[in-house]
């Protein structure tokens, strides 16, 4: 098979391969399959070889519900997310998230974020690629939270310590974090309303960048395969 331009661009240009040198290819969903390096004039060609499905997916079922964050900072967190094992990233536009997306601005920014997800995966050898979900509200987001999840809001004031959450490892997590200038009071009360446990990581105040990835990385540690 030929090799798709990005992914060629890739195999030449970053990882510095060429005619004869081998190399792995995922499908995405589980699947992996060993390839040898073909060239045909200007273009690379990969001669399929054994397909497998190895384990690579980290046994907690993270939703990662992220409130828009301005700047480069939600590529960064999709691309963090999922080296740290995430299943799903909902985007959410709440009421004082800096930045605002909408109609085809919206529909490209979260293509953008997908291709992340996968670049993602291409380096840190995961085989099923993540989902990043459409924007959608605060409230649109929290109807449509997998009712047995358990579900977890990181605040600095007044929330539990992540250790004391009652968690357990087989239970699907959605796990909430508000934008740079944090929740508007009614939002967290929604979300408590919608069965949202308060946790927090400590008495120091995390970025809205640091603290999505910060609380996966406890999760692993408390339940997952760290």
């Amino acid at each position: 098979m030929e090799l798709p331009p990005a992914v060629a661009h890739h195999v030449e240009r970053v990882l510095r391969l060429d005619d004869g040198d081998r190399l792995t290819l995922f499908d995405g969903r589980g699947g992996e399959i060993n390839a040898r390096l073909q060239r045909a004039g200007r273009s690379l060609r990969a001669v399929l070889g054994e397909r497998s499905e190895p384990v690579r997916e980290s046994p907690l079922q993270i939703t990662l519900l992220q409130c828009l964050a301005a700047s480069d900072k939600m590529d960064w967190i999709v691309q963090k997310a999922v080296e740290l094992g995430v299943a799903r990233v909902q985007p959410l536009a709440s009421r004082r998230a800096v930045l605002k997306l909408s109609g085809d601005r919206a529909q490209r920014r979260m293509e953008h974020w997908q291709q992340i997800a996968v670049s993602a995966c291409e380096q840190c050898g995961r085989n099923r690629v993540p989902e990043v979900l459409p924007i959608v509200s605060l409230p649109q987001a929290l109807a449509a939270v997998e009712p047995a999840a358990r579900r977890l809001v990181l605040h600095p004031d007044g929330g539990v310590p992540l250790r004391e959450a009652g968690l357990q490892s087989a239970q699907p997590i959605s796990l909430l974090i508000g934008p740079e200038g944090g929740f508007d009071p009614e939002e967290l009360a929604a979300a408590r309303h919608g069965g949202f446990t308060p946790v927090t990581l400590g008495p120091r105040v995390l970025r809205t960048e640091t603290a999505g990835v910060a609380v996966m990385a406890a999760l692993n540690v408390l339940l997952g395969d760290y």
